[in-house]
């Protein structure tokens, strides 16, 4: 493995944090910048978790930790696109989003057992 952006968590999230900007864009102008701030930043911190984690792989402990970090990243994003679906069911995006970031996150935690596991 040569970097970061050979992992397979990286990949899904940074497809995801893309997906979640341009839905984002498609929420009430006076969400832009509250609700729609929130899930893009948060989305967005996965991805730059899971780099910051990988640039700490020779800790252990540090490694796992930034893991935990972008998990936990996850399932705000996956909390806030239900909460979006709710509010603006008229924006079919973040049902699947949030499926998808359910899928993220699972990946996340089984990479998570396998560096524990070593």
């Amino acid at each position: 493995m040569s970097g970061f952006r050979d992992l397979n968590i990286y990949n899904k999230a940074y497809a995801l944090a893309i997906k979640v900007h341009h839905a984002s864009l498609k929420m009430p102008k006076f969400e832009l910048y509250e609700q729609g701030s929130q899930i893009r930043r948060s989305s967005k911190s996965i991805k730059d978790t899971i780099a910051e984690g990988y640039g700490r792989r020779r800790y252990h402990a540090d490694y796992v930790k930034f893991l935990v970090f972008a998990q936990a990243s996850c399932d705000e994003c996956r909390n806030q696109c239900d909460m979006i679906s709710e509010l603006y069911p008229n924006i079919d995006d973040f049902k699947s989003i949030s499926e998808e970031f359910d899928i993220l996150g699972k990946m996340i935690n089984k990479f998570i057992q396998s560096i524990e596991s070593r």
